[in-house]
């Protein structure tokens, strides 16, 4: 579950980054001081975006940078970064950026089971009221736990 892998040390609100690069720093920088990933996954993230296009932008304001090939994480995370000024990533359809997360699973299917319960979130918009207007991390951190134990009763 998100909330066992989403820690209050690991968002950050109202971070202020000239560029997409400087976002994609921002929240890696978070699981680099946690030793979830080392620099490399930074830097790969980074290059591929530029090889590849905008194809982090999974939704309308968010992006979820993240490497591709054989950089699993040390132990599990996502990171959380709130943008004080949304950033264009150059995806017309989605831009801007005001959300970035990175999450980062030690296999594969934790990765999926991470990403499917994020693209859950991210289809309310009560989710994206939290995002925009919480003021401490536990609020979004709660959010997601409530979401997930009502889930659970489903």
């Amino acid at each position: 579950m998100l909330s066992d892998i989403l820690k209050r040390e690991y968002i950050k609100l109202n971070v202020e980054c000239k560029n997409w690069e400087e976002a994609i720093k921002e929240v890696g920088i978070i699981l680099l001081e946690h030793d979830i990933i080392e620099i490399e996954y930074i830097e790969e993230t980074i290059k591929n975006v530029k090889e590849l296009g905008p194809y982090i932008v999974i939704a309308k304001g968010v992006a979820m940078p993240h490497a591709t090939g054989n950089f699993d994480g040390t132990k599990s995370g996502i990171a959380f970064v709130r943008l004080k000024n949304p950033i264009k990533f150059g995806n017309s359809d989605k831009n801007p950026v005001s959300y970035v997360f990175m999450l980062v699973t030690t296999d594969m299917e934790s990765y999926i089971e991470g990403l499917s319960e994020l693209s859950d979130l991210l289809q309310k918009d009560e989710f994206y009221d939290v995002m925009e207007h919480a003021e401490r991390p536990e609020e979004i951190i709660e959010y997601i736990k409530t979401n997930e134990e009502m889930e659970i009763k489903i």
